[in-house]
């Protein structure tokens, strides 16, 4: 079975439009499926759409902010895992 690769951690949550901020440590494209792990959570998720200062991108680079539509609420310092 493949491991699943740490890629970056949640930095926000906006609650009322459902995105959380995650800050890629490694490059993610939309069509993957991300794990998120926290304290109170964790939960698959598929990469359907993807913003970078309010555009959406096909995929985020390391090191940059990206906002992800997320079907349950995360908490910051959340893990963000791709499932490979």
């Amino acid at each position: 079975m493949a491991k699943d690769t740490k890629i970056g951690k949640i930095t926000h949550y906006y609650d009322k439009l459902g995105v959380g901020i995650i800050k890629l440590a490694k490059p993610l494209k939309v069509g993957q499926t991300v794990k998120i792990i926290g304290k109170t959570t964790n939960f698959d998720q598929l990469v359907s759409q993807m913003q970078f200062n309010h555009k959406d991108i096909q995929s985020g680079k390391k090191n940059q902010e990206v906002g992800v539509k997320l079907n349950s609420k995360v908490r910051s310092g959340a893990e963000v895992l791709v499932i490979a």
